[in-house]
């Protein structure tokens, strides 16, 4: 099975407010869904150490999709993450570093 892994940097400099998307964040995949069903398989966000190689990134979420096209449905029309957009509008001092790759999976 194929899944998409994603991972979302974000540069927050206040640590309430990074703490704020954590706890958004970790109830993601239960709040999320597509066509009346949890889409997300999984959900979590985590503050990052400070370090000058990490270029001002304090927070790194990552999502799990079962398939490209739900993670274009997260992007452009679910509820939740609209949710965390709100949550985080005026917080981020610039767009997040989003990346995304193809992950095999074993069937268990």
């Amino acid at each position: 099975m194929t899944e998409i892994v994603r991972y979302t940097l974000f540069k927050i400099s206040d640590a309430a407010y990074i703490q704020e998307a954590v706890e958004k964040y970790s109830t993601l995949s239960e709040r999320a869904e597509k066509s009346d069903e949890k889409y997300i398989l999984h959900a979590d966000a985590k503050p990052l150490i400070a370090d000058p190689r990490s270029q001002g990134f304090t927070l790194i979420a990552t999502t799990i999709f079962g398939t490209k096209a739900d993670m274009d449905y997260y992007d452009n029309e679910c509820t939740a993450h609209q949710e965390i957009k709100a949550l985080l509008k005026g917080k981020v001092s610039e767009p997040p570093c989003v990346l995304y790759m193809k992950v095999e999976t074993l069937d268990m």
